[in-house]
């Protein structure tokens, strides 16, 4: 399927049951339930499918199903986030021959390499297939920042296509095209400044709390791109409280126990996350009800 880089792209969970291994039926039946609602593609295994958590076999298994699964009606992408280059090309190849659309790659894992390095390692990430490729820019949560100049560096490799801008900073979305003009396609990565962004040039929003409320984000896609701004604000100060909780150390455990409060998932995590207890339960189950007991009255299929 040759990707459409528009429009709302959530970062899938990966579900668990009790013992912590992999549901995939209810993991298949989310994405069913994503893709009815109209989403514009799919990103598997980011950071919200606890892409570092998974064994190796187990990320391909989970491709494999998803794509037979979606059966071409939407775009699918997976995340690469892998320890070393080596590791990353590889799997990159490997998610091609499976048959996803395009990749979401990431900086190497844990090691926080320089300029030159990471660089060199999306260069060879880019060359390792012809899938497009969405480069992952999050310095808040993998210590990299890849900047307008190494974007400007590397804008010769031609499977890198998009850029999905998490640097919580709405400021390098102008920065970016005043250094690379048109180059790259501007994703929103961040949930709580996807208003913003859209303002700025951001033709697409990868989210989380998408997982959780997939029509309210759909409409607020589509009002913000059709410059229906009040409307859009609206919903926005309604969702913001919850938007809040994608830019948390612990946003998936955040995102999942949205999804169970809305009834569209298990709040089961892998270890070493933890299921929340305590207060700090009690709060985000605080945010999610208040939300929904203000929820705005949209019908499915705003968008698309």
């Amino acid at each position: 399927m040759r990707l459409d880089w528009h429009g709302v792209y959530p970062a899938v969970t990966t579900l668990f049951g009790n013992d912590q291994a992999i549901d995939f039926p209810a993991t298949l039946a989310h994405i069913d339930r994503l893709v009815a609602a109209g989403m514009h593609g799919l990103i598997l295994l980011g950071t919200v499918g606890e892409n570092c958590s998974l064994e190796a076999g187990e990320k391909r298994e989970l491709l494999k199903l998803a794509v037979t699964r979606v059966a071409g009606r939407v775009p699918v992408l997976t995340g690469v986030a892998e320890y070393t280059t080596a590791l990353a090309c590889r799997f990159a190849r490997d998610a091609a021959a499976i048959g996803v659309d395009g990749l979401m790659v990431l900086p190497a894992m844990v090691y926080k390499g320089d300029v030159r390095e990471t660089v060199a390692h999306f260069r060879a990430v880019a060359r390792a297939s012809a899938l497009p490729i969405m480069c992952y820019n999050n310095p808040p949560s993998y210590g990299v920042d890849l900047t307008p100049e190494m974007f400007a560096e590397l804008a010769d490799e031609p499977t890198l296509a998009c850029i999905k801008e998490s640097s919580d900073n709405p400021r390098r979305l102008t920065d970016l095209v005043n250094r690379v003009g048109d180059r790259y396609l501007l994703f929103s990565g961040v949930d709580d400044l996807v208003l913003e962004s859209v303002l700025l040039g951001a033709v697409g929003w990868v989210s989380g709390l998408v997982n959780a409320f997939p029509e309210e984000s759909l409409r607020l896609w589509e009002l913000a791109t059709t410059g229906r701004w009040q409307e859009a604000r609206d919903i926005y100060r309604w969702y913001t409280p919850l938007l809040h909780l994608d830019t948390h150390p612990k946003l998936v455990q955040y995102i999942k126990l949205a999804m169970a409060e809305c009834g569209l998932g298990s709040e089961m995590v892998r270890a070493p996350r933890l299921p929340l207890v305590g207060k700090e339960r009690e709060e985000i189950i605080g945010i999610v009800r208040k939300a929904l007991a203000g929820r705005p009255q949209v019908s499915p299929r705003t968008s698309r």
